[in-house]
């Protein structure tokens, strides 16, 4: 039997280093996984990104067993599919957590809770050590898309609500920015500025965004032209997502294809997508 899961991506209105305190708007970017028991050994293939470490993928199968009160099958077969760049600061480990389990468990014949689930990727996500937050945020704004805030200090979702249809371009530079090399006491000192976006975050999702991308990429010494330009030319929003490099522009929607004309922006270093409704 195979099992099939899927997810989708989420971009930044509030990066949590700072506070504990996070916010995301998913966006509809989709990541799948394949998942079947086999009499042969156990495997991992990551379709977009076979340089990719498999590491996140091996705990999060082991981990959704052993939630199952199951052993281990000694062979197992999982591939998985996305749209989403890796270490652009797009949630790709989040959202590749929910689809594989997702998967696994359609196996296993488990069903569960979306967000237990997410709360048990998340802790996968910790153990394979590819978050500094713990990144609750991102995984609920991949899981259950819309607009979410959450708690990461305690993986508590503290409000959540529909955002609306809009078109969304994400800038996607070639390099990549791996948590490990992060500027966590600059990120932290910034705490005072970031709460600023964290009130307005839930009201005016997209000024919000705007306010945490300038501050964030000040702290870590990022390039924050194109956003800067892209607000200038009328976008509702803009900002680095996560910790980078990707920046995400939020405009009307049927705008998108345009204004990335406009914005100047190489086509191979663009995604146009655009927000997705909570579930």
């Amino acid at each position: 039997m195979m099992g099939k899961g899927s997810s989708h991506g989420s971009i930044t209105v509030i990066n949590a280093m700072p506070c504990g305190i996070g916010a995301t708007i998913g966006v509809d970017l989709n990541t799948t996984a394949t998942f079947e028991e086999t009499d042969g050994r156990r495997s991992v293939t990551i379709l977009n990104d076979a340089s990719e470490d498999k590491n996140l993928a091996r705990v999060c199968v082991s981990r959704a067993y052993e939630h199952a009160g199951m052993e281990e099958s000694d062979g197992w077969n999982l591939v998985t599919d996305s749209e989403i760049p890796v270490s652009r600061g797009l949630k790709s480990s989040s959202c590749a957590c929910n689809a594989i389990l997702r998967a696994v468990f359609s196996v296993l014949g488990v069903e569960m809770d979306p967000v237990d689930l997410i709360r048990l990727g998340v802790e996968c996500a910790r153990e394979a050590r590819v978050t500094v937050t713990g990144s609750f945020d991102d995984a609920c704004g991949c899981g259950l898309g819309g607009l979410v805030m959450t708690d990461n200090t305690k993986d508590e979702i503290l409000a959540r609500s529909d955002i609306g249809d809009y078109d969304v371009v994400i800038h996607v530079p070639t390099f990549k920015i791996r948590k490990t090399g992060l500027p966590l006491d600059r990120l932290k000192a910034v705490a005072p500025e970031i709460q600023k976006a964290i009130d307005i975050a839930m009201t005016d999702p997209f000024r919000a965004m705007t306010m945490n991308g300038r501050i964030i990429s000040e702290a870590s010494e990022v390039d924050n032209s194109l956003a800067e330009k892209a607000v200038s030319m009328g976008a509702l929003g803009a900002g680095m997502s996560g910790s980078g490099p990707a920046v995400a522009i939020v405009v009307a929607r049927g705008d998108g294809a345009s204004f990335a004309k406009d914005l100047g922006i190489a086509p191979e270093e663009t995604i146009l997508t655009r927000t997705r409704c909570g579930e």
